[in-house]
This record gives structure tokens, sequence and C-alpha cells, in this order.
């Protein structure tokens, strides 16, 4: 099959930092769904295992929507034809592969309304955006109150801002720093939208809220101490981003009785925990919302086929620092 690997840590200005390719085809275990590859996306991790490569070759991906073509002995959920979209598993190959092996309990039935890319949009950060909100800030389905969203305009954030009104009754206030961004969060759903590189403290105290939950997507060791600052007592701080921890004066939640919670999407896949399936049930949900027209797809970019020199563009645009909403490849 083709696939795309990185050989070892390099910088994606570097053209060979991903190669072209042939892999032997893939044989599904028992759980396992063989899905033919029709459209994958590119996230922050992608770009953060390809500088991890030491190790040999390495199949990146993750995001994915395409057609399972066969299934393992123990296989439920799914049947050859059907259309899916999942994020995978940190530790087995990725999904920049013609052919992709991936456990049905961490599979959705793709969105019957959206084509393969902007299906493979979502996976990753609708998962992501929903553990945060409902499994690590606590949020209770219909819940009224204030969230804020640091970093409104990511692919995370942009889900986090639609999950949280199509299913809650949360006020929702996002952050941005250009136009592009605060217009991005606008039309994702947000109540309002402030400068993340301005005093959000006094942004916030001029609406006149208080979040008590807070989901922050990026640079959370520069914004901690204001994050602490305006979070409401007893309220919870959730993070997805690797921040600089001597940055991170954690006594500062202590008078607040406020609880910091780390959501990482793949510790379900990883450790295989009893609850693996939630995954499955909460991408159908993502996909039945999606089809009733009350979410839609983060994709901006589509970048052409998957190719290394395409995916290689796409890493470039993932570090820019730059993007917003998510980029797709379709088809090999």
């Amino acid at each position: 099959m083709k696939a795309i690997t990185a050989p070892r840590p390099l910088p994606a200005t570097d053209p060979a930092c991903l190669n072209d390719t042939t892999l032997p085809d893939p044989v599904p275990g028992a759980q396992d769904l063989l899905v033919a590859v029709k459209a994958v996306s590119v996230n922050p991790v992608d770009t953060k295992v390809r500088m991890r490569a030491s190790t040999g070759p390495v199949v990146l991906g993750y995001d994915a929507m395409g057609i399972v073509q066969a299934v393992g002995s123990g296989v439920t959920l799914f049947a050859p034809g059907d259309a899916v979209f999942y994020a995978g598993a940190l530790n087995r190959p990725g999904t920049n592969s013609a052919l992709h092996l991936v456990d049905e309990r961490i599979t959705g039935p793709a969105p019957k309304t959206l084509t393969p890319g902007e299906a493979a949009a979502l996976p990753l950060t609708a998962i992501t955006a929903w553990e945060m909100l409902f499994d690590r800030l606590g949020v209770a389905e219909g819940e009224a109150g204030v969230l804020l969203v640091i970093g409104g305009a990511g692919g995370v954030g942009s889900m986090l801002i639609q999950i949280a009104r199509a299913l809650t009754g949360l006020t929702v206030v996002a952050t941005a720093s250009r136009p592009a961004s605060r217009d991005w969060c606008l039309a994702m759903g947000a109540h309002h939208v402030i400068d993340h590189s301005g005093d959000m403290a006094a942004q916030l105290a001029e609406l006149g809220l208080t979040p008590r939950h807070i989901a922050s997507t990026t640079q959370t060791d520069r914004h901690f101490a204001t994050l602490a600052n305006v979070v409401a007592p007893q309220g919870r701080i959730a993070l997805i981003d690797d921040p600089d921890m001597t940055r991170i004066d954690i006594g500062l939640l202590k008078r607040k009785s406020v609880s910091l919670h780390w959501e990482f999407m793949f510790t379900r896949s990883m450790f295989a925990t009893p609850d693996m399936i939630e995954q499955h049930r909460l991408l159908a949900r993502i996909a039945a919302l999606v089809d009733e027209g009350r979410i839609r797809s983060t994709m901006t970019l589509d970048m052409g086929p998957i190719t290394a020199e395409n995916l290689r563009r796409a890493h470039l645009h993932q570090e820019s620092g730059t993007a917003i909403g998510k980029t797709v490849l379709t088809g090999f």
C-alpha cells in the first residue's frame, strides 16, 4: 500500500522530513477495522511526533475518514462498506497510508452530509473538545454558566465553541487576537470574543462575566496567572497544550479551591481503558449533530492529494501559528 513516513526528526522546511513509500497491507486484529483512507487532516500532534521520529520510519497521522474494507473476528459495530471517521491511536501506525487499522471502539460512523475532507477535519478535535468539556470540566448537558475558551479559532477551540452551543446553555467567551480569528470564533457560535493579547480580566469585567469553566488550548503558561485570577471560586480549568511548568504557579488556585485538569484524547486507546467505547459513542453523537445542521466542519483548507510534499506543506502551515480551523488532504 501507499504510505508516507517520517524517517527521523527533521524540520518541515526540509524536503526529506516526509517520504512517499510502499508498505505491506496491514491485517486486522480481533477488534480492528481495515479502512481504505479517503481523507486525513493535520493536527499539532502530527508535527510533534514528526520531530520525535527517532526510532526509524514512522507513519504519522491521526484523523481520517474512509471506507471499511474488512473487519476482525470480534467486530460488532461496523461491516465492510461502512463509511467511518476517527482519530486513531498514538501507539499504532498513523493514518497517512492507503490502508489503516483502527479499533472499532474509537471509531464513529462518518457524517452523511460531509465530503471526506470535511469529515476528516473533525474527529481528533471533536473528541478532545468533548472530553475536555464533559469529562474534565464536568459540564452537564443543558448546564448554564460561563465558559472561557483560550484560543477559540484553533481546531479544538472551534469544536469547543460549537459543542457548548449545541448541547449546553453556557455563555461562551472565546479569545482571539486577529480580526480573522475573531470572525471565525463568532462564526463558530461564540457569544463574545476577547483579545488574549490584552487585559482579559478587564475585558471579562466589562462584559460582567465570571467563568466557572476555562478551557485553555494554547499558551497556558503565558496566561495561567490571569486564568487563576478570573476563574470563579470552586471553578475548573482544563488544558491540552504542553506548557512550561516552571511558569505555572499551581498555588494560585488554592484560595479559590479551583481544580486543574489535563485532557489527552489518546489516553483511552493508549491504556485500553474499560470505557474506550465512549469515543465511538461521542463520535456518533457528533456525526448526528453535523447531519442535523447543529455542528459544521472546521475544514478551512484542502491541500490536495495525500502525498509527502503536500503533507509537508500542511505541516508547515500548522507550525506557522496562523492556522484557523483544520487543514486536510484528500485521496491518494
